[in-house]
């Protein structure tokens, strides 16, 4: 007897595709991936559902400090829009304070906001850079990702090791070389030293 599907939405589309290539949904190591794969899914892209302003909250203080504030090697995973496959790295933010700080633990969760999206780097670095820039309103910031993107490794080109580096300057980044070149020698000391 056909009963029909419990699944719904996503789970019965990740059902279809299990079909599609081959798999039988009902064979035991498979029966819970539908709901595993929609609830993966629903956490990998959730930054759609984040307001930035609520997630800074109340965590900008005033404060005279005008020297420039680095959060380095901050881990950064999201979904390439082209594939749909992860590409995952390290996320590097600078800025230049104008009489405002942000708590340092907002700098990786604005991050999640925008990478827990389908996404490009590019897009994503841009993304980063001007919701600081917009929230924190500094002299400056300057982001840089540097992620693996399983789509060139595990398909396409295949090759492993390749890493992408994108940089989004704003303010004094973009228009003071010195202030750019103190910025990447300083990120270069933290590559240098891992």
């Amino acid at each position: 007897m056909n009963l029909p599907s419990k699944l719904t939405g996503l789970q019965s589309l990740v059902e279809r595709i299990l079909h599609a290539v081959g798999e039988d949904p009902k064979r035991e190591g498979l029966l819970k991936t539908p709901e595993r794969v929609e609830k993966s899914l629903k956490f990998l892209t959730s930054g759609y559902d984040i307001d930035v302003d609520k997630l800074v909250n109340d965590a900008l203080y005033s404060e005279n400090y005008n020297e420039m504030v680095i959060v380095k090697d901050i881990d950064v995973y999201s979904l390439c829009e082209h594939h749909m496959l992860p590409f995952f790295g390290k996320c590097h933010v600078a800025y230049l304070p104008q009489g405002k700080i942000i708590g340092l633990s907002k700098v990786p969760r604005l991050i999640d906001a925008y990478s827990r999206r389908l996404q490009v780097q590019e897009r994503l670095t841009t993304e980063i850079a001007q919701c600081i820039q917009s929230i924190v309103k500094p002299a400056g910031v300057a982001v840089v990702i540097d992620a693996l993107h399983l789509c060139m490794s595990m398909r396409g080109v295949g090759k492993q090791n390749s890493y992408t580096t994108t940089s989004s300057m704003l303010g004094c980044f973009k228009d003071d070389a010195r202030t750019r070149s103190e910025f990447l020698s300083l990120l270069a000391l933290s590559r240098n030293s891992h």
